[in-house]
This record gives structure tokens, sequence and C-alpha cells, in this order.
């Protein structure tokens, strides 16, 4: 990563098209944004954290709040925006207990997803 970590946006989805778009609509607003298949490729990289992320709840392997969780024991209080296509009462709770900025329901709206963002950079 070349850019400033404080400056990037980090997205975690496991499909490459919501990706591509987020990172498209980013990108285009003037920021930064790196993208990763799984929350293991998010933690494997080598990358400093990023500044703020946005992340899908629905992921093989890991989950977003699984994600949020593990990120939270390792001692980063990343700003997290996640995203979910069933923003259910567990979910909206356990995510206020991780610390979790933002419940965004699928699809994110643009002003929403840039508001995050802008706030968090």
């Amino acid at each position: 990563m070349t850019d400033n970590p404080k400056n990037v946006v980090a997205i975690v989805d496991d499909d490459p098209a919501v990706r591509d778009s987020l990172q498209f609509l980013l990108e285009a607003a003037g920021y930064s944004a790196v993208t990763y298949g799984s929350a293991a490729a998010f933690l494997d990289g080598d990358a400093d954290w990023p500044a703020c992320l946005i992340v899908d709840q629905h992921m093989p392997e890991m989950t977003g709040l699984e994600l949020a969780a593990q990120l939270r024991r390792d001692g980063a209080n990343i700003p997290v925006l996640l995203v979910t296509a069933s923003p259910s009462t567990f979910i909206v709770a356990r995510a206020v207990l991780l610390g979790i900025e933002m419940v965004a329901e699928k699809p994110v709206g643009e002003d929403d997803l840039l508001k995050f963002v802008k706030d968090h950079r």
C-alpha cells in the first residue's frame, strides 16, 4: 500500500462485484481504497490498519462480526461499517457491543457510505 494507511479505506467482501463497485465509488469520490476477498485476507495483510473498514457480515469462514471481534481483541479500534442483507436485532446488538459505528442494509446507500468514510478519514 503506497498511501498513508490513515487515508485508506479497506473493503472486505467475498463478492468481487460488490468489492469492485465500492472501490470504484470511493475512488471516484477521491478516496483511496483497498479490497480483500475475505476476513482472513485482511487479517493476513501486511499493511497497517486503515482509516476505516467496510465489511460484509455474511462471508464464508469468518463473518463481519467475527472480524470486528478479532480486531477488538487485537487492540485495533478501526471504525467499522458493517453491511448486511438482513440487519437482525442480534446483528445490530452484537455490533453495538463491538463498537461498530454503523450497520447498513444492502445495498448501502451512496450518501451513507460516503458520509461514514468522510467522518472517519
